[in-house]
């Protein structure tokens, strides 16, 4: 996998921009609830970027199958490297927050054209024996990334007394996964759609889901449960007045998810493809939600810690099962629509699973907000197992 110079640097350059923003994550959480001490300013971050994933990810995926998939990547992170820097001025002249969320929006209008282009990308890089490996270094790239960035941003503002220069040094990751992809060569030219092209070829992805179940109920599942377990959104409440860690606590709690991703990541790498997936999916999703229930109940930083690496770990099986079900199931010239409906789906419940819960603790207090968001994800994966059979008895990723 890795002898693969093209998927070498796709990695790389996952890892630098996802580095990047993973410390903006932290220090922007700890500027805003330091500035307002709103929960619902927290939550406002996650709906200043969903707007542009809603408006622009199926545009953005029929683009994806259109044109130059590596350039619409490119474009996308030079976007998000002039917002971040847009965000270090706002930060260094304590802008309004207004400004501050028109760069989120521009982040998030990255973002919808990024995802699909940068998942279906993969399949330009290596051959098809190779997804479910390359999907799970992938994963384990961006998580080693969610690990390392956390704790850097949490220090950095801990040592600097603020972000702006968190959000100067994302600007540079970006610029640099820049001039890692530009580097890459593609050795499978992409696949051009033919026929019409109008409104019903846009919404091809979505008809393609509704007639592969099996990868619809795994898309759903993820929705829901990162809809409902919105944990990590209220984080910074829950360093500076539950559990009293300050930014650097706040940082090794960011980072305790990944670090538990990784872990599993890099264990689904060295065993063979799973055999049971479906009702592993259920499971793991099934452990996610009672793991958010018991982080919401904790005071114990340790036992937070804990349940924070449990939830990263479960969320990866549930990341590499969606998506190497999205490469080997769907045809390379609808790759980019049905990439941008997956991240339709996914990129929303994390926006709006952040509004959510920032709403939710500012009426009832951070703890029912996440308790109850681990057992509204219970009751989902219930639900999933019973209106998709075809989940319960699906075993290898590869069955038809």
């Amino acid at each position: 996998m890795l002898r693969s110079g093209s998927f070498v640097l796709l990695l790389i350059g996952v890892f630098i921009s996802s580095f990047g923003q993973q410390m903006l994550t932290v220090a922007l959480g700890w500027e805003l609830f330091n500035r307002t001490g709103s929960a619902l300013v927290l939550g406002g971050v996650g709906l200043a970027q969903v707007v542009p994933l809603i408006l622009f990810s199926l545009p953005a995926g029929h683009i994806a199958d259109r044109y130059s998939r590596k350039r619409i990547v490119l474009v996308a992170d030079t976007m998000l490297a002039l917002a971040s820097l847009g965000l270090a001025l706002l930060s260094a002249q304590r802008g309004p927050l207004l400004l501050i969320y028109a760069c989120l929006a521009v982040m998030g209008t990255a973002d919808a054209f990024s995802n699909p282009a940068g998942s279906a990308l993969i399949s330009q890089a290596i051959p098809p024996e190779m997804y479910e490996n390359a999907t799970t270094w992938r994963s384990s790239s961006w998580q080693l990334s969610a690990v390392l960035g956390p704790a850097a941003g949490g220090f950095l503002v801990g040592v600097l007394h603020g972000a702006t220069w968190v959000y100067v040094l994302n600007g540079l990751a970006a610029l640099i996964a820049v001039v890692l992809l530009a580097f890459m060569r593609l050795y499978r030219r992409q696949e051009r759609p033919v026929g019409k092209q109008g409104l019903r070829t846009l919404v091809e992805g979505v008809r393609f889901l509704g007639r592969t179940p099996v990868l619809l109920a795994a898309i759903t599942l993820d929705l829901f449960a990162v809809l409902f377990g919105g944990a990590t959104t209220l984080l910074p409440i829950y360093a500076r007045n539950i559990l009293h860690v300050g930014p650097f606590g706040l940082g090794w709690l960011q980072a305790a998810s990944s670090l538990g991703a990784v872990c599993m990541a890099l264990t689904l790498a060295h065993r063979p493809p799973l055999r049971r997936a479906g009702s592993t999916l259920l499971l793991a999703v099934a452990g996610f939600g009672l793991a958010t229930i018991v982080f919401g109940v904790s005071r114990w930083f340790w036992l937070s810690m804990l349940m924070l690496c449990l939830l990263g770990a479960l969320d990866n099986i549930s990341v590499v099962v969606r998506s190497t079900l999205v490469l080997l199931r769907t045809p390379d010239e609808m790759r980019g629509r049905v990439g941008a409906v997956n991240g339709l789906f996914v990129g929303t419940s994390n926006q709006l699973g952040g509004f959510e819960s920032g709403l939710a603790a500012q009426l009832f207090g951070p703890v029912i907000a996440v308790v109850a968001g681990g057992a509204a994800t219970l009751l989902v994966v219930a639900a999933v197992a019973w209106i998709w059979p075809e989940m319960r008895r699906l075993k290898t990723l590869k069955e038809g």
